[in-house]
């Protein structure tokens, strides 16, 4: 019978509670059994760079886990004749294996001494988590110095965007947390994400000179998800035309660059020295020009004062010295030197 039972001794309810405490999935000490000592928390080791990055990666996997608390002493140590001593020193030992295998091979070998994950995290967060101004300047001198270059529209939002977050953490402590009623502080937000949008369209490659006026002549400025957004679909049409379209645009704004470099007024008419870049081929029946956007450059910076043509200089003017022979233009000169 029940009531016949014996009453559990101190050790019996000791047992029976740390059972019922491993079994109980939303408790910080219970472990999943596919959980093992060999798993890292992120993709890639942490090698002495990029520590809040990493640390970020590392704090959401151990919430995942519900093992926060070990590293943030939230989780103290128990006493050692505590019925849950021994599984919280399993699941301790655990946090700081996992830990350990998310740093490169030279850190974990400094720290495999460490007493607890507690004291293995202060220790990392004691070299590496440090604000100073060296690290400041050195964050806020490559963004500056970021340009799109040879990366293509998300690759190079993704490295603009990942500096920017790695200097707002830098700045956590610089952040407002008072309810604001007056919109001074959504003043300020607007104007800080206004300032990076003027330096992510900065670096811009000079094929979005367009579409980086347009973005600027909206008012208000848009928000930069929905620059970024335009600058995509700017980019995928690019992709669509043909290659022939592209080389005509980039020759235009070739063109109309060398023409605000080198417009010069000397015949009263201000077009005389204009420069083109075109390539002027001449007819055999007509000796008409051609447009071409890609004619060498050499060529179309040439210019004859005589005949004010561009495309030869003048020590190579055929009006001035004269066709080659069996040339269309060299027969008609000579029937009307003939004539005279």
């Amino acid at each position: 019978m029940a009531g016949d039972q014996a009453p559990l001794d101190d050790s019996t309810t000791a047992s029976y509670t740390n059972s019922q405490t491993a079994m109980d999935s939303t408790n910080p000490l219970y472990m999943h059994p596919s959980e093992n000592v060999g798993s890292m928390l992120v993709p890639l080791a942490f090698d002495g760079s990029g520590y809040r990055s990493w640390k970020r990666g590392v704090l959401r996997a151990l919430s995942v886990k519900n093992k926060t608390g070990f590293i943030n002493e939230k989780r103290k140590r128990p006493d050692p004749n505590s019925p849950m001593f021994n599984q919280w020193e399993r699941c301790d030992d655990m946090v700081t294996s996992w830990i350990l295998n998310s740093l490169s091979k030279d850190l974990e070998d400094s720290l495999q001494y460490v007493k607890d994950a507690e004291e293995l995290w202060q220790e990392l967060e004691d070299r590496y988590d440090q604000t100073n101004g060296a690290k400041l300047y050195q964050l806020q001198k490559k963004i500056n110095d970021l340009t799109q270059g040879s990366l293509d529209i998300t690759g190079y939002y993704t490295k603009m965007k990942k500096l920017w977050e790695e200097l707002s953490t830098l700045n956590a402590n610089a952040r407002c947390t008072c309810n604001c009623t007056c919109g001074a502080k959504a003043s300020m937000h607007k104007a800080k994400q206004d300032r990076r949008l003027i330096q992510f369209l900065t670096g811009l490659n000079e094929l979005y000179t367009i579409v980086r006026g347009s973005i600027l002549m909206m008012n208000p400025l848009p928000s930069l998800a929905q620059a970024f957004s335009i600058l995509i679909q700017e980019e995928k049409q690019r992709e669509m035309r043909p290659q022939s379209q592209l080389l005509m645009e980039s020759t235009t704004l070739n063109a109309g660059r060398a023409g605000n470099n080198n417009f010069r007024n000397t015949n009263g008419n201000g077009y005389n020295n204009f420069k083109m870049n075109y390539n002027q081929h001449a007819n055999n029946n007509t000796g008409s020009s051609v447009f071409r956007g890609s004619y060498p450059q050499n060529r179309s910076r040439l210019y004859c004062e005589f005949c004010k043509r561009p495309g030869h200089s003048k020590d190579k003017c055929y009006k001035l010295h004269g066709y080659p022979q069996n040339s269309p233009q060299s027969s008609q000169q000579s029937r009307f030197n003939k004539g005279k």
